[in-house]
């Protein structure tokens, strides 16, 4: 980097957590709900940028039917061209045992799974019921586990549906519990739309920790559609949540709500992590630089604040040796 470029003056604040995960799925969930197609190469080569920033906990591709989500249907053509870095991580979404399979056929070693905590939501996207979809979840988990694969789980639509309003906060505990005792390593609570405030956050958590999930168990996955994600991530590190999802330059949408801006951009959580003195891992610059890459190529503006900032303060965003291109 050539360019001196702003950085957040360092606050302690009492009761938060010293080192926060920070668990990028751009290449997942960011990409999968973009319009545009991009190249297993340059797939790869995010990938390789987010590791070379300090990521190491990475969701980098999903094994659903190709027809499903036709953005990640290279998912296999992507994992045989990572490099995983010695204690990364590189983590799959799987539907169902099938998809499990192609997973672990592709050398995936890490898998996720999705239930919903409204009906609307499970029709629509996980083509089953509320409870076929937990019944799905725990098969895989099971499976897995046996396999000595271990799987994070999400409880999509935990704070609000587009189609049903407001979310029953039981319906939200009921899914976390059954994934937490099914033997799931995370839960992701998640705001897939975008409408959860800080004491919302903080109600359902509570209700997670009621049910006997541990704090330990839990992270937060936010979408930024109302501008609240960083509020609710300061309301969850309060509680003693340490996991938090985000999605490099903010990439990602949810295609049910509409208006949504994307999931919480990875460099703009960084920031403020940062400025309270939260070890990440992660090197911001490159963080930055690596959206500046990506939006480049694509050629769109990026969603995140302190890429465009980064950008205006001059960051310098050299070419790797062995640029991608769009094919």
């Amino acid at each position: 980097m050539t360019a001196t470029v702003p950085a957040p003056q360092v606050i302690r604040e009492d009761g938060l957590p010293a080192r926060v995960t920070v668990f990028e799925v751009g290449p997942r969930d960011g990409l999968q709900a973009e319009t545009d197609i991009i190249p297993a190469a340059v797939k790869i080569q995010l990938c390789r940028r987010l590791y070379a920033a300090g990521s190491r906990d990475l969701e980098v591709t999903s094994f659903v039917p190709p027809t499903w989500i036709p953005q990640l249907a290279d998912a296999e053509q992507v994992v045989s061209g990572l490099e995983v870095p010695a204690g990364a991580r590189a983590v799959g979404l799987v539907p169902n045992l099938r998809g499990l399979q192609r997973a672990i056929d592709a050398g995936i070693r890490e898998v996720s799974v999705v239930v919903s905590a409204t009906e609307s939501f499970a029709k629509a996207n996980l083509n089953t019921t509320r409870a076929g979809a937990i019944d799905l979840a725990v098969e895989v988990i099971a499976a897995a586990t046996a396999q000595g694969i271990p799987v994070r789980g999400y409880v999509s639509m935990a704070f609000g549906d587009p189609w049903e309003g407001s979310v029953d906060t039981d319906a939200v505990t009921e899914a976390a519990r059954a994934l937490h005792e099914a033997g799931a390593r995370k839960i992701a609570i998640s705001d897939t739309i975008g409408v959860a405030t800080p004491g919302h956050t903080i109600a359902v958590i509570e209700e997670a920790l009621d049910a006997g999930i541990p704090v330990e168990a839990i992270a937060l996955h936010l979408h930024d559609t109302y501008g609240q994600s960083l509020a609710n991530v300061h309301a969850a590190l309060r509680l003693g949540v340490a996991e938090f999802d985000a999605s490099v330059g903010g990439l990602g949408r949810c295609p049910y709500a509409k208006g949504a801006t994307g999931n919480l951009a990875t460099e703009d959580l960084v920031w403020m992590l940062h400025g309270l003195g939260i070890e990440t891992g992660l090197d911001l610059e490159a963080l930055a630089a690596t959206t500046l890459w990506l939006s480049r190529i694509r050629t769109v503006r990026p969603a995140s604040n302190v890429a465009r900032a980064f950008a205006a303060a001059g960051l310098d965003t050299p070419e790797p040796a062995q640029e991608v291109t769009p094919a």
